[in-house]
């Protein structure tokens, strides 16, 4: 009678109540019955009415009660996150990647006894430790920023703005420049742990510059004009070789032919570069390997200091890639400009040959090669991928009145990628010297052996 009470008025209640005696005298028992029924769906009805008020009352409470935090909400849907080792998140034309890089190295030279070097035995070093961040900002622009922990330094790396437009891309910044295959891959990406002795000895480094490259098809065409290094520049010392004077320049060009031959994927390139030291030119330059070994700073060859006003060097690149298998080479040549005197001519190359022991394929993209994902990795029923590769690796600083030595060494490689943007690498070396510029004893001819290891992790 409750749920009745409350639908009538009080005064027809009574009523009603008053009459019940008589009424009940009145009927007969199949209408009191009927009359039994129609009161339980009466009873029904208002026990619906109520679930639904209730629903409506919690839903009142829980939707926002003021305009702001509605607006919070739909901006919310709009930011997408996406996992590549880092978070990527995106609101329509803008992204934003926290990128992150650690590379901890070890390794043993094996010399012979007579050779006075403290480079000898084991050594290691937390090779590079990177922060910084990529991402678009709309209408075609980008950009990244990395700095480095080496060497005992901070350095500036990828540090750029970029404009895309179709087939096109200006890069603006400290950057890459177009100087060789094996120079322009990623430290995490290649299939050694220390790139081609030449790439190193002929100072091929990041620099200040504006570049444009246009990419379609199989055609990669990359330019563009430099000054030096911004960490040379922002030294701010006196004299020719401080960063305020430091107006040495270079052009760079470079370009690739990627045709695709059935199942087998082809690099075809060649660059050329010019180096005007300007003021740099009264310094001089040398040019300098290590033993393959980084944390190991010793340098077996190394030419003296060399005085002359500029520099030029080409190259030629051949790769390619079919399955887990692929191969690489190329060869370098530099000319060191000196007024009056002739000019040395230094040369360096290699060639590899990889197999990736777990089927995979290894990476190709942009006139670059990339790294190796693994199928199955290690967690999701896998051990991830395995890769092997060999290489020959030779370097000539001998000419005209110059000897800075060369090298002939074999590298044999190991890298383990149990799950992507990790990689544990195992490398053997074996180097023969001539015309070292260490000596064993009174020896400059001789051999070293390398053993490195290195855990790296990059996103």
């Amino acid at each position: 009678m409750t749920f009745i009470h409350g639908l009538l008025p009080s005064s027809a209640f009574a009523l009603l109540l008053a009459q019940a005696p008589a009424a009940a005298q009145a009927i007969s028992a199949k209408d009191a019955a009927a009359l039994r029924a129609q009161i339980a769906a009466l009873k029904a009805q208002v026990d619906q009415l109520e679930a639904r008020l209730d629903a409506a009352e919690t839903a009142s409470a829980q939707a926002p009660t003021a305009a702001a935090p509605a607006a919070e909400t739909a901006d919310a849907a709009q930011t997408s996150v996406r996992w590549k080792g880092g978070p990527v998140f995106t609101q329509g034309d803008m992204t934003f990647h926290p990128k992150g890089r650690i590379q901890y190295d070890a390794g043993l030279l094996m010399t012979p006894e007579n050779v006075a070097d403290r480079a000898r035995g084991y050594s290691n070093e937390l090779r590079r430790l990177r922060l910084g961040g990529e991402g678009r900002i709309g209408g075609g622009f980008g950009y990244k920023l990395e700095l480095e922990l080496s060497d005992n330094s901070v350095d500036l790396v990828d540090t750029f703005i970029t404009y895309e437009s179709g087939a096109w891309l200006v890069t603006l910044g400290n950057h890459n420049g177009f100087q060789s295959l094996d120079e322009l891959i990623s430290d995490t990406g290649g299939a050694v742990m220390e790139r081609a002795a030449f790439t190193d000895a002929f100072n091929f480094e990041r620099r200040l510059g504006l570049s444009v490259q246009y990419r379609a098809g199989m055609v990669l065409a990359q330019a563009g004009i430099f000054s030096d290094s911004a960490d040379s520049l922002t030294n701010d010392a006196d004299g020719a070789d401080g960063g305020d004077e430091n107006n040495s320049y270079a052009i760079d060009g470079r370009i690739v032919l990627a045709p695709k031959w059935g199942d087998t994927q082809l690099h075809i390139g060649a660059s050329a570069h010019m180096r005007d030291f300007q003021r740099l030119s009264s310094v001089g330059q040398r040019y300098r390997q290590r033993a393959y070994l980084h944390s190991a700073n010793s340098r077996f060859l190394a030419t003296p200091q060399i005085v002359g006003d500029g520099e030029s060097h080409y190259g030629v690149e051949l790769a390619g890639v079919r399955g887990p298998f692929w191969w690489a080479s190329e060869a370098h040549w530099l000319r060191v400009s000196q007024p009056g005197v002739p000019d040395p001519v230094f040369f360096g190359g290699y060639g590899e040959i990889g197999y990736v022991l777990t089927g995979e394929t290894r990476g190709y993209k942009n006139g670059i090669f990339g790294t190796v994902k693994p199928a199955r990795p290690v967690g999701d029923g896998g051990w991830g991928a395995v890769q092997a590769t060999l290489r020959y690796d030779y370097l000539d600083l001998n000419d005209r009145t110059i000897t800075g030595g060369t090298q002939n060494a074999l590298i044999g490689a190991l890298v383990w990628t149990p799950v992507e943007f990790l990689r544990l690498n195992v490398n053997y070396a074996h180097l023969r010297y001539t015309d070292a510029a260490i000596l064993a004893g009174s020896d400059a001819d001789y051999s070293v052996d390398v053993i490195g290891w290195r855990a790296e992790l990059d996103f």
